[in-house]
């Protein structure tokens, strides 16, 4: 019964061909997405993020959006450029709106113990050479915060704040993400 072992192993080799060989096609479908060069010798995503110019967005001044604005600003330029300056080719225009929803409230005391901080955004990113909208998205980001004891006023302003950055690095992140499968795909 020698011949069944073969074709055990016949049969195995064949199969982690069949692997290999459908894992070779396959790796022309993909590349990575924060390459220093494409696979063709093209830029890679991250040049083409570098050369996106930030809108500032708008809020009333002196409100608490227009701190969350400056962080995702902030955040944002970060996430596309990371320091590096070059000559823009598309521009992003931002639109965005926060909202809180308290999610555990003391029954007592009627003072809310936790809450979800979220901030939804629309942005429009444009051609500058021809002055053309290439891609219209939305996205948003919501992060929840408990807030301690009952006295402690400070450590409560403190965690809202932290949750409104927090959001805003998650807003900023998703649409770095976005624009860079844009970039990519060209959709």
């Amino acid at each position: 019964m020698w011949w069944r072992n073969d074709r055990r192993t016949l049969v195995g080799v064949v199969r982690v061909s069949i692997v290999i060989a459908m894992g070779a096609l396959n790796a022309a479908c993909f590349q990575p997405t924060y390459a220093t060069r494409t696979f063709d010798g093209g830029p890679g995503v991250g040049a083409s993020l570098a050369q996106v110019s930030l809108e500032p967005i708008e809020a009333a001044n002196g409100s608490p959006e227009s701190r969350i604005a400056v962080e995702v600003q902030n955040a944002l330029d970060f996430e596309l450029h990371g320091g590096s300056a070059t000559s823009p080719t598309h521009r992003l225009k931002i639109k965005m709106t926060t909202n809180r929803s308290s999610i555990i409230t003391d029954a007592t005391t009627g003072r809310v113990l936790a809450e979800i901080t979220g901030i939804d955004a629309t942005f429009v990113l444009t051609e500058l050479a021809t002055g053309k909208t290439v891609l219209t998205s939305r996205t948003f980001s919501k992060v929840s915060s408990d807030y301690p004891g009952q006295q402690q006023r400070f450590a409560r302003v403190r965690a809202r704040l932290d949750a409104e950055d927090r959001a805003a690095k998650v807003l900023a992140e998703n649409i770095r993400t976005r624009l860079a499968s844009f970039f990519i795909s060209g959709s």
